[in-house]
C-alpha cells in the first residue's frame, strides 16, 4: 500500500519542521505552507492525500482555506489544527468538510493516529472536545451573515481583522485600494456595522480571523 501524501500547513516555520519530522517516517511529506493562498496554491499543485492546516493563518485563514480547497479537490482530507477549544468553531470546520480535528496541545500524540483515520475514510477529533462537539453538532445550524459574504469579500474582512491597512490589503490582493475601500464599505453595509472596530468585533466572534 503506497505512503499517503501529506501537505503541511501553518504559519509557524519551527512547527511546521516539527510536524514533518513526526510524520515523514510513516508518511510522505509533500509540501508545506505558511499562509492560506500559499495553501490553496500548493493543495492544487501537489494534489495531497491529506492537508493538515491551522486554522489561524494570515491573509486567507485556514477554515477558509480548506474551504475553497474541498471546493475543487472532493476527496482531500482536511485534518485541522487550533489552539481554540470552542467547540463552534470545531463544528464549523466539519461543515465545510473537515475530516480531523485536532488541538495543537495534543497534535504530537494524536496526529499519526488522525490521520491513519481518515485516510482510511473514517473521522478522528481530539477526545479533548468531544462531547461539547456532538452537543454543538445537534443543534441546528444557526444562519450568520459571514456565509453570505463573497470569498474576496471574507479575504478583505480578516485583512482588515489582522490589522492591515488598506493599502497593504491591495497588495497582498493584487487589488486597487479603492477596490478595497470599497469591498469594506459593502462588507459593512452588508452586516449592519458603522466602524472598522465593529467589523473587528465581529469577525473575532464569527471565526474569520
Amino acid at each position: 500500500m503506497s505512503r499517503a501524501r501529506i501537505l503541511l500547513a501553518d504559519d509557524h516555520a519551527l512547527l511546521l519542521g516539527a510536524f514533518e519530522k513526526l510524520l515523514s517516517g510513516e508518511f510522505d511529506v509533500v509540501g508545506q505552507a505558511v499562509d492560506g493562498p500559499a495553501l490553496v496554491a500548493a493543495a492544487e499543485r501537489l494534489k495531497p492525500d491529506v492537508i493538515v492546516l491551522d486554522i489561524a493563518m494570515p491573509i486567507l485563514n485556514g477554515l477558509e482555506a480548506g474551504r475553497q480547497i474541498k471546493q475543487k479537490q472532493k476527496d482531500v482530507k482536511l485534518v485541522f489544527l487550533t489552539a481554540s477549544e470552542d467547540p463552534e468553531l470545531a463544528s464549523h470546520a466539519f461543515r465545510i468538510g473537515a475530516a480531523g480535528y485536532l488541538l495543537k496541545r495534543s497534535a504530537a500524540s494524536e496526529l499519526h493516529t488522525a490521520i491513519r483515520e481518515v485516510v482510511q475514510g473514517r473521522s478522528y477529533v481530539t477526545p479533548l472536545i468531544t462531547n461539547d462537539l456532538i452537543g454543538t453538532l445537534l443543534r441546528p445550524d444557526v444562519h450568520t451573515p459571514v456565509r453570505e459574504l463573497t470569498p474576496r469579500q471574507r479575504e478583505v474582512l480578516q485583512l482588515l481583522a489582522e490589522g492591515r491597512s488598506m493599502k497593504e490589503i491591495a497588495v497582498l490582493l493584487d487589488i486597487s485600494p479603492r477596490t478595497v475601500a470599497f469591498h469594506k464599505y459593502e462588507i459593512m453595509a452588508q452586516l449592519n456595522v458603522k466602524s472598522t472596530a465593529q467589523l473587528v468585533q465581529y469577525a473575532v466572534r464569527h471565526h474569520v480571523v
